[in-house]
């Protein structure tokens, strides 16, 4: 972290994170049986970085992602988020910030299977209603290679395929930050490499920051910058 990061705007002005953890501790259970994945964590993010993140099965990853998120509340700590202390936030709050600053990836069902590729990208729209839903699903679609599938269902989709409407949904409502938890870990390398490579795409184009959990060390190794989460702290990967 650190200044060198974040050097100051044209204007001379400090330039912050965009994502900022402080001390963040999460922990699990009580008496004998606490678990506490993490521990006085602090994180920068900058705008437009794509970080990855490594760490053993059960190490708090998703936690940590969840945390970022707003789906969960850290035990201490602050977590900010384009400005906005996420802890401090209620759950309208968090859902509004979710809704208009966060995408977010999943590795597997993340999408509704009774609706079609565009169908599901619509209904993310359908929280931005100034923007044309059909036109701009099917924009984001073609931009994802997928202009010949929109109106294929789920399961009728390959894992790749899937994959990418979920990226479609996840960047559907021009979000500044994109959080992804193993989106590519059920794939194999090229596909893996290539839907990845979609994200860093956005990335570049929008100035996205995107965190990404993986396992894969290769995969790890393609962002701006490498963590591992070990027994409750970040450390450089």
């Amino acid at each position: 972290m650190g200044s060198p990061r974040f050097p100051p705007a044209a204007d001379g002005a400090p330039r912050l994170p965009r994502v900022r953890l402080e001390g963040v501790s999460k922990s699990y259970g009580s008496g004998t049986e606490v678990l506490q994945p993490l521990s006085h964590v602090d994180l920068d993010l900058a705008v437009g970085e794509t970080t990855s993140l490594l760490g053993r099965s059960g190490s708090g990853k998703s936690t940590l992602l969840s945390l970022i998120a707003g789906l969960m509340r850290p035990d201490t700590g602050r977590i900010i988020v384009a400005g906005k202390d996420v802890a401090q936030l209620d759950d309208a709050g968090r859902a509004r910030l979710r809704t208009e600053r966060i995408g977010i990836v999943l590795q597997s069902d993340n999408l509704i299977p009774f609706l079609t590729a565009q169908e599901n990208v619509e209904l993310a729209l359908a929280f931005r209603p100034r923007r044309g839903s059909s036109s701009r699903s099917r924009e984001l679609l073609a931009e994802l290679g997928l202009d010949s599938r929109r109106s294929s269902l789920p399961r009728r989709l390959s894992g790749g395929e899937a994959q990418r409407v979920a990226i479609a949904v996840a960047l559907a409502n021009e979000p500044d930050l994109l959080l992804a938890d193993e989106v590519v870990g059920q794939l194999d390398r090229t596909t893996a490499g290539e839907v990845l490579e979609l994200i860093f795409t956005a990335s570049r184009e929008r100035g996205l920051t995107v965190f990404y959990v993986t396992h894969d060390e290769q995969l790890a190794r393609a962002a701006d910058r490498g963590l591992r989460l070990h027994e409750g702290r970040l450390i450089p990967a």
